[in-house]
């Protein structure tokens, strides 16, 4: 069975991120903290069904994690909900392999791992 999303790999992503194009990033408070991307929006996998209100309906929204496993439970999840999204299936751990920088919780380089 295939799933119902588009998927990309890390190193195929937009440069830059804003209302339309939304990189969503649901790994926990810690690993966002260590290095994410810059400009993507932070909802742990926990969260992402009390705030599904905040994906807009009409943006380009991809998700990512770690290494694609919450993120493509999150793809499934905001699918049954009307929400179009794509599944970053390498994760966090493709766009650092890729060279694409990160930023930590206090605005220095940032390290996934």
């Amino acid at each position: 069975m295939t799933d119902p999303f588009e998927t990309v790999v890390a190193a195929e992503l937009p440069d830059r991120f804003d209302d339309a194009t939304v990189l969503l990033d649901v790994r926990e408070q810690d690993e966002w903290d260590q290095g994410h991307a810059k400009g993507a929006v932070h909802m742990p996998l926990g969260e992402v069904s009390e705030r599904l209100d905040e994906v807009d309906p009409d943006a380009e929204v991809y998700v990512v994690c770690r290494q694609g496993g919450r993120a493509v439970r999150v793809c499934q999840f905001l699918n049954q909900y009307g929400r179009d999204v794509i599944f970053v299936r390498d994760g966090m751990v493709g766009w650092q392999q890729s060279g694409r920088p990160t930023v930590a919780a206090d605005g220095d380089e940032g390290s996934v791992y």
